[in-house]
């Protein structure tokens, strides 16, 4: 099915990237008018919309991973895409995020009482000496709506907090941000800081912030590098892969 919402065919049209383009709609094609409605009015932002749409598409017999995936998770991929290349700004991106949340009450408790197992357990924060957290924060949002377990550690986050989360939650990935250039060595110290207490091959590692670069992840031994909230989710399942591999 082609996309039919003239609204959601517009926000579309900003994603530039020929490979991206290709990666949504074909998700995109999956989905009905009803699937495509909640992506456009999640977009903008209409967390009342969004509310009232999954609620009707549950009690018309969607299922919950349905409207997730080809609702919910589509509209967050375009806004994650249209926030990393400045379309969108942060505004945009948190009543965006606030109409997720509004769907994310419905299916939550129906998706945790299915019995599914999570794809894995990720930690997520923001280096030592940052407080920046909205890129991160989305990030959270696109992994728990992957099936991820997700344990936030939020801003200001020491290498000892990531290695005590780690060996306390069981963690097989774990997400560092940074927005400044000046905490992005942090990072790096992290990675030094698992290395000296031995905890470096139980564990992979992403990377991810505006300033950060795949060069740099690169230089501080990152396993992984996300430039956007779509790239991490899909680097979080490779290093997790890997992981079971070295395992």
């Amino acid at each position: 099915m082609p996309i039919v919402n003239e609204g959601l065919q517009r926000e579309f049209e900003w994603v530039t990237r020929p490979g991206e383009q290709k990666h949504i709609s074909e998700a995109l094609d999956l989905a009905d008018e009803m699937m495509q409605e909640i992506a456009y009015q999640l977009i903008i932002g209409k967390n009342l919309e969004v509310d009232r749409l999954t609620k009707e598409c549950l009690d018309k017999g969607y299922t919950a991973n349905h409207i997730l995936d080809n609702g919910l998770l589509n509209g967050m991929s375009i806004v994650g895409v249209k926030f990393r290349d400045n379309v969108i700004f942060v505004p945009e991106v948190l009543v965006a995020a606030r109409a997720m949340k509004a769907g994310m009450a419905h299916l939550e408790p129906i998706l945790s009482a299915s019995g599914i197992e999570p794809i894995g357990t990720v930690i997520m924060g923001t280096v030592k000496g940052d407080l920046h957290d909205i890129g991160k924060n989305l990030c959270i949002m696109m992994l728990r709506g992957a099936g991820w377990v997700v344990h936030d550690l939020g801003v200001d986050t020491s290498p000892e907090e990531f290695a005590d989360a780690v060996m306390e939650f069981e963690a097989q990935v774990v997400g560092m941000s940074a927005l400044l250039t000046t905490t992005m060595p942090n990072m790096g110290r992290t990675i030094s800081y698992f290395e000296d207490i031995g905890l470096r091959d139980e564990v992979r590692i992403m990377v991810g912030g505006a300033p950060v670069t795949r060069e740099f992840a690169d230089e501080m031994g990152a396993d992984g590098y996300g430039e956007n909230a779509v790239d991490c989710v899909e680097t979080a399942v490779d290093l997790l892969e890997l992981q079971k591999e070295l395992a």
